[in-house]
């Protein structure tokens, strides 16, 4: 919390919080110097402090939680986007909450990813599992929308 409350005027512009981790991207590394100044300034003003052994500077993409990190934007990582494309059809409610909780984890990177498995999501209400072939459409259609986005 109180790092989103400090670093809140550059959230999302060039900085990346997660809990106590700070990623600071820039398309360029002028852009990244001056980012990097802001950034250093805004915890020394709060007095925080930045560990320098945990610290990585000017490194042109950074993987980080399940996505890639660059100058250009975040992106999915490309493992977890073959895993979701390989993902072979659920056969038990277990098996599509496991897909539905991994494409979910994307489901920024998807404008509307509720309504477009909302069809799957229906199905971990009732005890009776019967993939349907419109399970199956949908099904597929998340995998493309999911892997082919970025952020």
């Amino acid at each position: 919390m109180v790092m989103n409350d400090v670093f809140q005027p550059h959230l999302r512009k060039f900085i990346l919080v997660f809990f106590d981790d700070i990623l600071v991207y820039s398309p360029d590394m002028a852009s990244h110097s001056e980012h990097l100044k802001i950034t250093l300034k805004t915890l020394q003003e709060h007095t925080l402090y930045a560990k320098l052994s945990k610290c990585s500077f000017g490194q042109p993409k950074v993987e980080y939680l399940g996505h890639i990190i660059t100058g250009e934007g975040v992106t999915a990582d490309p493992t977890k986007i073959s895993c979701m494309l390989n993902w072979t059809v659920p056969t038990t409610l277990k098996e599509l909450r496991g897909f539905l909780g991994l494409t979910g984890y994307y489901r920024k990177f998807v404008k509307g990813y509720g309504i477009i498995c909302k069809p799957l999501t229906e199905f971990l209400k009732t005890d009776n599992f019967n993939w349907t072939d419109a399970a199956q459409i949908v099904f597929e259609a998340l995998k493309q929308v999911v892997t082919t986005t970025q952020y």
